[in-house]
């Protein structure tokens, strides 16, 4: 099994304000670790944010769409540092979606190791 480290960017998320932006799926044959998350507001005041799981993986039993946030609150010209000291595993197809309460004010670096 090869584990290799990986960033992944979005900048400017996301599109519209209530519509959760995809920052990074599981590819198949892939087990992700979460190692950190970091959300900083690009924008003149106060927004708020949400961050998604959604899984429909199953072992033994059928895992569920979760929140690891919400409706946080960054304030303008901050970072949000998230999963510090904690790790999230992810299962092939899962999904980590952000939205904001402000389109396109949202910038997003998260740290993985995938598991091949």
């Amino acid at each position: 099994m090869a584990n290799t480290f990986k960033v992944k960017t979005n900048a400017a998320m996301p599109a519209s304000a209530g519509t959760p932006l995809t920052l990074y799926t599981v590819p198949s044959s892939t087990t992700t670790v979460l190692i950190g998350m970091m959300l900083c507001n690009v924008h003149t005041s106060q927004v708020t944010v949400d961050i998604v799981l959604e899984s429909d993986t199953s072992d033994t039993e059928t895992n569920e769409t979760v929140k690891l946030a919400d409706n946080v609150p960054i304030p303008a010209g901050s970072t949000l540092e998230l999963f510090s000291g904690n790790k999230i595993i992810m299962q092939t197809t899962d999904v980590l979606k952000i939205d904001c309460s402000v389109a396109a004010k949202i910038d997003a670096t998260l740290s993985i190791m995938e598991i091949t």
